[in-house]
């Protein structure tokens, strides 16, 4: 029977070795840059897969963040009795800074994270990844490259939609149940909004992008025992994309 060291032993080489092979990956990816002219059109290709097929279920959860978020700060101001003039800025800096790069990181990481660890650990477990090899295609330029590549895109572009579409679904929510006027919220936003917030957000929508590029290629390309294989990958790309990406968030 092991004892609990052992176990806690056990499971520090286990995460050691896995950080590691996310490490290596990433070089291997850097590595791989000076080849991108090779891969634009499977790049073009992953963007539009990876992310204009994402706009849909981002535009939505964006709505019901920001309508949300708006509800919920006008009655926490009428509580505490603070001036709802204030309610654009409080749900601007909110879902600016911290709600929408999240929610847009955490929505990419399980649609597409779970995708990309799926397609790549089928193709590992069926030996297609061994059969590109063997004809002297690197599949980290071919694979890797364009999906990490558009991911580091995508996830600031759909940022800057979640942005766009929680701001809208919140003054609708302002106007509509708080009864306040669009020129008092759209005012208030305007006075809050700084670039320097903006490219914030952005900065962590890439950071989460990178992150969640790299697991998904990894646990796709570490993928071993066919089906049931496949389904654990994806679980646990899906589990450490949006663990990094709330730790990331939380020490921002």
């Amino acid at each position: 029977m092991d004892t609990g060291l052992a176990v806690i032993g056990r499971k520090g080489v286990f995460f050691l070795t896995k950080l590691g092979g996310i490490f290596i990956l990433f070089i291997r990816f850097m590595a791989s840059l000076k080849d991108l002219h090779r891969s634009l059109g499977i790049v073009f290709q992953q963007l539009y897969l990876l992310g204009i097929r994402s706009l849909p279920l981002i535009i939505t959860i964006a709505i019901f963040v920001g309508a949300v978020s708006a509800w919920q700060a006008a009655y926490q101001f009428k509580f505490i009795g603070a001036p709802l003039r204030y309610l654009g800025q409080a749900v601007g800096k909110a879902v600016v800074i911290e709600l929408a790069p999240v929610l847009s990181a955490l929505v990419f990481a399980g649609r597409v994270g779970a995708g990309m660890t799926a397609e790549l650990g089928t193709m590992r477990v069926t030996e297609q990844i061994d059969a590109l090899e063997s004809l002297g295609i690197n599949p980290i330029r071919y694979l890797v490259l364009p999906r990490v590549i558009s991911c580091i895109f995508m996830v600031p572009f759909l940022t800057t939609f979640a942005i766009l579409v929680a701001i809208l679904g919140a003054l609708v929510v302002s106007v509509v149940g708080v009864d306040i006027s669009s020129e008092m919220f759209l005012n208030g936003f305007r006075h809050s909004f700084k670039m320097g917030d903006f490219i914030n957000g952005l900065t962590k929508a890439t950071i989460f992008g990178l992150i969640v590029g790299i697991v998904g290629c990894y646990e796709g390309f570490n993928t071993r025992g066919g089906a049931q294989g496949v389904g654990q990958a994806t679980t646990a790309s899906v589990v450490i994309s949006m663990l990094h990406s709330i730790s990331g968030s939380d020490q921002q």
